[in-house]
């Protein structure tokens, strides 16, 4: 039984003994932002070594393609009742393949598609691209989600991202493989991601498997991902490891610190105002209490040492760009002095520079 249907599943035996050869697995697909499982993708798993990739060729060759992915429909769809609270299952489907008899019959299994996402997972090519987008928007008037597989893999990717408006989009591994060392990678997964935010879908990042791809992209605010890196696919719906969590926490907490002046700020000298200034400045001078009172600066064309007043203060959790619009906006004789930035109860922590923030903001637009 599966919902309130009962069904007779597909015949593959010109590949499969018995449908029990075709075995579920499932990987976590973490929400960035809250350090937890959003989300599991179910993955198809055969007997023998060969993976799902030989087996789904073999069915195409054999002509059971569309039987094949109808089974592994039917028993992701079976699992659903199952997910723990808050989370949904994507069911990858081929594109080409969602309008065969026996894909929908699959489809149509469970009446509530709520908590599923359809995932079109290969660009070969579809005939008609308006009868897609009929066929996704059947699915999401029965509460399923659409995703988009591979997103920037191809024109015939980009033409079903055109048609289908998906609310996931999963960026594809080749733009995701060590981007953290690669402006251009990082260029397009940036491109691609505010795309998906223009049409009001979420970008996942697919295939993370390093600390470095894992940085990126919380520093490029994707909401969602996926990979080893995270978790590997396994047989039941297991919780986000306490590691991983905590691993995901601090590279999102790195990097909102990086957006904040915070990864900015230089020590400067700090002297009780009234006693002997240091020699050298920059430095800052303080009351009695510790508040910054005022700044010793040089002047860049002649050298010469003068006080300036505290013209702006800031918190180090301050956005880059606040800051350097906050600080152009000054009187003209101050604009370019440098920032004091203090902490809570008001203590120096340390200067920010202009051409810093500027450099800074400049980095990330």
């Amino acid at each position: 039984m599966f919902g309130t249907r009962t069904v007779r599943l597909p015949d593959c035996r010109p590949l499969l003994a018995d449908s029990d050869d075709l075995t579920l697995v499932f990987q976590p697909i973490v929400d960035l932002a809250a350090a937890t499982i959003a989300g599991y993708e179910a993955l198809a798993r055969f007997p023998g070594a060969a993976g799902p990739d030989v087996w789904f060729a073999a069915a195409a060759e054999a002509g059971v393609a569309a039987e094949l992915e109808a089974l592994a429909i039917h028993k992701a769809l079976a699992a659903v009742d199952s997910l723990p609270p808050n989370t949904f299952l994507t069911v990858n489907v081929s594109p080409h393949l969602l309008g065969a008899v026996v894909v929908q019959e699959a489809l149509a299994s469970r009446d509530d598609l709520r908590r599923v996402v359809v995932e079109l997972t290969e660009h070969t090519p579809v005939d008609d691209l308006a009868v897609l987008r009929r066929q996704t928007d059947a699915l999401r008037a029965r509460g399923a989600l659409i995703a988009l597989d591979d997103a920037g893999s191809g024109y015939s990717g980009l033409q079903q991202l055109a048609a289908v408006r998906p609310q996931l989009v999963k960026l594809d591994r080749a733009l995701v493989a060590d981007v953290d060392g690669d402006p251009v990678r990082m260029a397009l997964a940036e491109m691609i991601g505010e795309f998906a935010g223009r049409i009001d879908a979420w970008l996942l990042a697919e295939g993370i498997e390093t600390p470095g791809e894992l940085a990126a992209f919380a520093r490029l605010g994707a909401p969602l991902a996926q990979g080893w890196l995270l978790g590997r696919p396994t047989p039941e719906f297991r919780p986000l490891d306490p590691e991983v969590a905590r691993l995901v926490r601090a590279q999102i907490a790195r990097a909102r610190l990086t957006e904040s002046v915070a990864s900015l700020l230089r020590p400067v000298r700090q002297c009780v105002l009234g006693e002997e200034a240091p020699g050298v400045p920059p430095a800052v001078l303080v009351g009695p209490q510790g508040e910054p009172a005022a700044l010793l600066l040089a002047d860049p064309r002649t050298g010469e040492i003068h006080t300036a007043p505290v013209s702006l203060r800031v918190h180090p959790s301050t956005d880059v760009g606040e800051a350097l619009q906050r600080a152009l906006t000054r009187p003209p004789a101050h604009r370019f002095d440098p920032v004091v930035c203090t902490d809570p109860a008001g203590y120096v922590l340390g200067l920010l520079r202009i051409e810093d923030l500027a450099t800074a903001a400049r980095s990330a637009r």
